[in-house]
């Protein structure tokens, strides 16, 4: 007879920590990401539809039953197979994207910038839920929060950006290894897409806040070039509407592949897309 075990949702610590206002707020404003810390010496979830980011890392059953998911989205909403390679772009921007903004959040709102080992994020992708662990995290010296256990005062602006570009490098490395070889990219290719997701993210949320103009200023100040492991900057730039709007875009480091799925269907920052479509498409009625 199969047993079934009970998997209990991840618990917040008891006191509320340095990051959880800026996970509330993401929460409000993008309700289909959940963030969950748990307190040390706690376990992460374990169950179905949970993956480790670490198992994920390795490259093994777990990231072949996560790949699964991407190959049945396609074929349920595009009514076709794609490549191997292709799933595996889609199923890496769809943990990269969230994850990046476990970092990129805390600092754009408290100027507070987590760390997570590979060890310290599982995800529940279904639901949208992540549960963390935070292992410490950078802040400027007078933050309220620089006495706290934890902290590491760092003296000015752009250190703090330095340990957001650290932070998500250290996070991600191994998680680019595992998805790599399916991938078919190499290390340069595989680092361009994580410039991509912590760009990306920090863009939408921003606009999600209403402060998109300083979500781009703030992507810029991260990434301002080719910065060791990440080969491209930011590179937004700015388009002309018909009536005078300045529209803000910019071109990929990498390319999510989905015209592989709808040739005609590019993305509006894909470097295919050219500029007069681009301004069509940003003005368009929604």
């Amino acid at each position: 007879m199969a047993v079934t075990t009970l998997v209990r949702a991840p618990q917040p610590p008891t006191a509320e920590s340095p990051l959880a206002a800026a996970y509330a707020r993401l929460g409000e404003v993008l309700p289909g990401l959940r963030i969950s810390e748990v307190g040390a010496g706690t376990p992460l979830p374990r169950g179905e539809g949970w993956a480790h980011a670490t198992e994920l890392a390795a490259g093994g059953a777990v990231l072949d039953a996560f790949l699964t998911w991407d190959a049945e989205q396609v074929r349920g909403d595009y009514g076709t197979e794609a490549r191997p390679d292709v799933i595996a772009s889609f199923g890496l921007h769809r943990y990269a994207w969230p994850a990046t903004l476990l970092i990129t959040i805390p600092y754009f709102l408290l100027r507070r910038v987590p760390r997570f080992p590979v060890d310290a994020v599982a995800f529940h992708r279904a639901t949208g839920r992540l549960a963390v662990r935070p292992a410490g995290y950078a802040c400027l010296p007078d933050d309220p929060a620089a006495s706290l256990p934890g902290a590491e005062v760092v003296p000015h602006e752009e250190a703090l950006r330095a340990a957001v570009r650290t932070a998500v490098a250290e996070h991600l490395a191994p998680v680019l290894e595992g998805f790599g070889p399916r991938m078919r990219r190499g290390p340069r290719a595989l680092w361009g897409a994580a410039s991509d997701e912590i760009t990306e993210g920090l863009w939408y949320v921003g606009g999600l806040l209403g402060e998109e103009r300083r979500a781009i200023e703030e992507a810029e100040l991260l990434l301002p070039g080719s910065t060791a492991p990440y080969p491209r900057g930011a590179g937004f730039r700015e388009l002309t509407a018909p009536d005078g709007t300045v529209l803000p875009t910019r071109d990929r480091a990498s390319c999510c592949l989905f015209y592989t799925l709808r040739p005609r269907e590019t993305c509006v920052t894909c470097p295919r897309t050219c500029d007069a479509e681009r301004v069509e498409r940003l003005t368009a009625p929604r």
